[in-house]
């Protein structure tokens, strides 16, 4: 994958694309079906998964596309590629189900293991967001325009902004959070739309420490975040890898405006000796 500007706007156009088909269901009465207890799954995310894939595949044959909701055997082996795509068609279902309009696309690229690419579109607020890891990120409005956006600069926990799941917030990690004595704690839904927030410079720190969703919810936030100055590791400050089969994000996931990093990952490690 040699050419990241031509792969950003492929994944771009496939990412608007699949937000505009994620709304036409989304303001229907659609179904809603469970792949596990607390695991919702509708028409939106399969449609979108297609589409997705399909643009990808077209664009750059060969590549894998690791989507969550794809047969695992279509990207059986992408451990081994030198270039993958990870895709979620639907990030924060349970929200796109309650209606709250806190879901987003995700497409993240991946080459020799490291994120390099990632677009997140959060359809139910018109907004997209892309970055290329090394060249900068962007918002895209709805006419196509693009402003750069840049994590904040802010150095100190005290004057943060910490933004944390909506639903998967433990006791122990609401604890910590009150301890870091930030100015201000924030909920919302989407790892996504988490990571576009502080790639923006809404919020300085996203924190998820713990399970943190699988690889296709890691890879386009921590190329948006890096690429926006932010950065994004696992909750013990390691990079994350995508050149390997495990595809759940174990180690946690926290994405911040890069100054306030080390402190932030210091701050959690009770957590790791719990």
């Amino acid at each position: 994958m040699k050419d990241l500007t031509h792969a950003a706007e492929v994944a771009l156009a496939a990412g608007r694309e699949a937000g505009e088909l994620v709304m036409r269901v989304y303001e229907t009465a659609f179904e809603v079906h469970y792949k596990a207890k607390d695991d919702p799954v509708t028409r939106a995310d399969r449609e979108s998964n297609a589409l997705i894939c399909d643009r990808l595949s077209l664009a750059f044959p060969g590549v894998p596309v690791v989507a969550e909701e794809s047969d695992p055997g279509a990207y059986a082996g992408f451990a081994k590629a030198d270039a993958a795509w990870f895709v979620d068609p639907l990030d924060g279902t349970r929200e796109f189900v309650a209606k709250n309009g806190e879901f987003s696309v995700m497409i993240g690229l991946a080459v020799k293991g490291r994120a390099v690419l990632g677009v997140v579109v959060a359809p139910a607020w018109g907004r997209t967001f892309f970055g290329v890891v090394g060249d900068g990120a962007w918002e895209v409005a709805l006419d196509g325009a693009r402003a750069k956006i840049h994590a904040t600069s802010r150095r100190s926990v005290s004057d943060a902004s910490i933004v944390l799941s909506r639903s998967r917030v433990s006791p122990k990690l609401a604890e910590l959070v009150d301890a870091l004595g930030a100015r201000e704690v924030v909920r919302h839904g989407s790892s996504g739309l988490k990571g576009a927030l502080v790639a923006v410079g809404a919020n300085d720190v996203y924190l998820q420490p713990g399970r943190a969703g699988m690889r296709w919810d890691a890879c386009a936030t921590e190329a948006l975040v890096d690429a926006a100055g932010g950065r994004c590791t696992d909750a013990q400050g390691e990079p994350l890898e995508y050149a390997t089969e495990e595809l759940v994000n174990s180690g946690g996931l926290v994405a911040t405006n890069g100054l306030l990093h080390d402190a932030i990952i210091r701050a959690l490690a009770p957590m790791h000796h719990a």
